[in-house]
């Protein structure tokens, strides 16, 4: 072997055990990280178990010193809340004392006045109780009135069910209204017409009106039983049957007391019932209009009194035209008789004014005397007038 070979025999073992070293060197370079910090983690395990230790024996002793301290504040604490509970027992127990005079003061004032609005409140209660027992007698009273009008109603109706007794009932309903509103001899009750007819009411007015007929006899069958139909078809039959019942009854009174040289040219149809005189008026204006043109006027009990009170009106009139002549007299002396007053009054007027003087100028005089008396009494007989000598010579 050469040289040359040795040499590159020598430089490649160099070579390797550079790879070698290098080798180790890096596996120490990554083993010697982990020995430092293992160690580094001892070393700060041991240390810290140390101080924690240390801290451990600190935090009981001054957990210990604090315990004491503790204890003694809640021990001052337990005997000031224990004083504060005495106190505030005590004060309580007066503020209760207290309150419970307050209390019973109060209750014996609210029993006292409950009492006294109970005894009103009795008192009222009897009282109202008695009004009571007056106003239920009141009502008992007029429940026995209404009682005995509704047998009178149901009287009536039987009694307005009769024609007959319905045609008596309307004579005896217009008799009444014409005596209280005429004169005796401004009417007559069913006088006998030249042609034969009985009419139920004549009223003797003066000319140019003459004698009125009233008729108070109306036919009423039709009217009810609109009033009670069953259905509309019934009612519009009669409805229509009233209908013709009011012109008949208008044609007959027109004929039968409507005479011409006896009575007027017109008659009266009275209808005994307001709710009627309605019914014709607004349901049925053309049977109106045929009793104008007869002449037959249809009044109510109502407007029958307007008619009387017209009558009366005109027989007051006549009566006073007839005595105007006495009337004349009457004011005529009452006019000499107001002349004489007046003249006396005159007279009478004409003294008071004197006398009013006479009395003035006798004041007058009253003063002066007066005046002479206390200057006298006053001993002030230089403040006296002289007297005239004329007076003297008069007095001697």
């Amino acid at each position: 072997m050469n040289e040359t070979e040795l040499l590159l025999a020598a430089l490649g073992g160099v070579a390797l055990l550079l790879v070698w070293v290098l080798v180790r060197l890096h596996g120490i370079e990554r083993e010697l990280p982990q020995r430092a910090v293992d160690c580094l983690e001892q070393a700060m395990e041991q240390q810290l178990g140390a101080q924690h230790r240390e801290i451990l024996r600190d935090l009981h002793e001054g957990m210990a010193r604090q315990t004491d301290r503790i204890g003694e504040h809640a021990r001052a604490d337990r005997e000031l809340l224990q004083r504060g509970l005495t106190a505030a027992s005590m004060q309580l127990s007066r503020g209760m004392q207290a309150l419970t005079q307050s209390v019973d003061g109060r209750l014996d004032t609210l029993s006292g006045q409950v009492n006294q609005r109970l005894d009103e409140g009795f008192r009222k209660t009897n009282e109202t109780f008695a009004n009571v027992m007056a106003r239920l007698a009141t009502i008992d009273e007029a429940q026995k009135k209404i009682d005995g009008l509704t047998t009178n109603v149901v009287s009536l109706q039987e009694l307005l069910g009769d024609k007959r007794a319905r045609g008596a009932f309307g004579e005896v309903q217009l008799e009444a209204l014409v005596r209280n509103m005429l004169p005796p001899e401004a009417f007559s009750f069913q006088q006998v017409l030249p042609n034969g007819t009985r009419v139920d009411c004549l009223l003797s007015l003066p000319e140019p009106t003459g004698s009125i007929a009233v008729d108070a006899k109306f036919p009423l069958e039709n009217y009810h039983r609109m009033f009670d139909a069953a259905g509309p078809a019934e009612r519009d039959a009669a409805q229509r049957a009233f209908r013709v019942d009011l012109r008949r009854h208008v044609d007959a009174i027109a004929g039968k007391y409507i005479l011409p040289g006896t009575t007027s040219d017109g008659a009266v149809m009275f209808l005994p019932a307001e709710a009627v005189f309605a019914e014709v008026h607004a349901y049925h204006p053309e049977i109106v209009a045929h009793a104008q043109l007869r002449r037959v006027w249809i009044v109510s009990p109502t407007t029958l009194m307007a008619v009387l009170n017209t009558a009366r009106a005109v027989l007051k009139d006549v009566e006073t035209r007839k005595q105007i002549h006495v009337i004349q007299d009457a004011l005529g002396k009452l006019a000499k008789d107001f002349q004489r007053f007046d003249e006396r009054m005159a007279a009478l007027a004409r003294h008071i004014e004197q006398a009013s003087r006479d009395v003035q100028d006798v004041q007058t005089s009253s003063r002066k005397i007066s005046a002479h008396f206390h200057k006298i009494e006053s001993a002030r007989f230089d403040e006296l007038e002289p007297v005239p000598e004329a007076a003297v010579s008069s007095r001697t």
